[in-house]
């Protein structure tokens, strides 16, 4: 049934394109033969980008600075000539801490890059996707985005932030065929989940390796996700299978009850 779904042509923006997930979801979009940009923070992982991947177009953009998500916007009209799927993928971990350590700056950057920027990204998107083919926005929360993560506050306040975002936007843009889902990913195995682990066992004072084994045994299929794990599953929000699924929190997590 897969095979039978085509998502070659669609026009699409995945933001934090360079690395990790962005980039296997990138990589994902291209080889079904959608024409992509991206948008990274590093020049470093922009430029590795274009060597990779040399179809896809891209640009330096932090996502929590309104002028650069509106140039950004005018490189979709020019290279893409429109768009189908927005693919919100920028966060960043913020800080790890009990809530009286934290600084307010921190948490404050931890919001502006995880919720305030998929605002501003989708207040460019809508007008160009109601123009769109089964248009889609599909925006990267956390499976901290429904659960409790002690001393990760301000991470999971801006996950939670997304799913609230997420939801509301379904029924606000559905009458125009717009569907909005959220992808929930549990532990992603990477460099970024390997610092996380890092300062958790600092702030704890346990060895890493401890740490690492509650993030490799919290869910029930003992492992952590993938990149390409979650890539799949935006490609699957972004089909025409998914024709139906609006204001869904699609979890990729192994099934994790709690997070430590």
């Amino acid at each position: 049934m897969w095979n039978q779904i085509s998502l070659a042509g669609k026009r699409v923006v995945v933001t934090a394109g360079g690395d990790g997930i962005g980039l296997e979801i990138a990589r994902a979009f291209a080889a079904s033969g959608s024409k992509v940009l991206v948008c990274d923070i590093q020049t470093e992982s922009i430029e590795r980008l274009a060597k990779s991947l040399p179809n896809v177009h891209s640009c330096i953009a932090d996502v929590s600075r309104e002028e650069d998500v509106a140039s950004m916007f005018e490189l979709v009209d020019q290279k893409l000539g429109g768009l189908d799927v927005l693919v919100n993928n920028a966060g960043i971990a913020g800080p790890t801490g009990g809530i009286e350590t934290l600084l307010l700056a921190d948490w404050e950057r931890t919001l502006a890059v995880n919720l305030t920027g998929q605002f501003l990204c989708i207040r460019q998107a809508v007008p160009r996707l109601r123009k769109g083919s089964n248009p889609s926005i599909i925006n990267l929360s956390s499976v901290a985005g429904h659960l409790g993560m002690p001393r990760r506050a301000p991470y999971s306040a801006s996950k939670w932030g997304v799913v609230g975002l997420t939801k509301t936007l379904a029924i606000e843009l559905g009458s125009s065929g717009i569907r909005v889902n959220a992808i929930l990913p549990g532990a992603v195995d990477g460099p970024r989940i390997q610092a996380v682990i890092a300062a958790s066992a600092k702030t704890l004072g346990k060895p890493v390796e401890e740490v690492a084994r509650v993030y490799t045994t919290q869910a029930a299929l003992g492992r952590m996700v993938t990149a390409l794990d979650v890539a799949n599953m935006v490609l699957f929000a972004a089909s025409d299978l998914a024709a139906n699924v609006t204001g869904q929190e699609l979890v990729v997590d192994g099934y994790t009850q709690a997070l430590s």
